[in-house]
């Protein structure tokens, strides 16, 4: 494994205490010491081993048995974390799985019925899970890149699928409406107007 490491270097680690040939706490601060941005995760039987394990500042530490929710959430976190392939990611939970999108790749974010609705370029819709917080924080994450802007309380926009701007909505390539709720119009503009024009920088 240390071979293996020092030859290529991943986003995301998964690692229990006890390994063979190197226990989980001394691989897991070599990998920091070689890759300060890798995301490291431990899951083992051993809780006390925990506060050692944070020398290698690892993202979580979980006990096995690990519960699905539990689990899910770290992968989000870790995945949200790391720049994959170079390019933002989002995960989202849906019914049966993990689904990973990549920022380019998302049109439009809405929420519905307390579920984020995200709708692709390529027209697909991929539906989250029920989610406990309030879509703002939910998008956080997507919030960051500056391509992307809340234009009502419900709906968020790649600003680089935009065709057409009015005051009352965005249309999108494939003549996909969003709309552009009136009381934020002034700031809608000017973001949209900025992003335009190169001002707009990650949030």
């Amino acid at each position: 494994m240390l071979t293996a490491i020092e030859a290529e270097s991943f986003h995301i680690y998964i690692l229990d205490i006890v390994m063979p040939m190197v226990s989980g706490l001394e691989l897991g601060q070599e990998i920091r010491r070689l890759d300060r941005e890798a995301q490291i995760i431990y899951a083992s039987t051993e809780p006390q081993f925990a506060l050692q394990a944070y020398a290698a500042s690892p993202i979580n530490y979980l006990i096995k048995p690990i519960e699905k929710q539990q689990l899910f959430d770290t992968l989000n976190l870790a995945i949200s974390k790391a720049d994959i392939a170079e390019e933002q990611t989002f995960a989202v939970k849906t019914a049966d799985s993990l689904r990973v999108i990549r920022l380019s790749d998302i049109a439009t974010c809405e929420y519905r019925d307390h579920a984020v609705i995200f709708i692709l370029i390529d027209g697909e819709e991929v539906l989250s899970r029920t989610i406990r917080e309030n879509f703002l924080e939910y998008c956080t994450l997507i919030l960051k890149d500056r391509h992307f802007l809340q234009c009502h309380t419900a709906f968020i926009v790649n600003m680089r699928r935009v065709e057409r701007f009015a005051r009352d909505s965005f249309t999108l390539y494939g003549d996909r409406v969003v709309p552009i709720a009136s009381k934020q119009y002034p700031a809608v503009r000017d973001a949209y107007m900025d992003f335009l024009l190169g001002k707009g920088e990650n949030r």
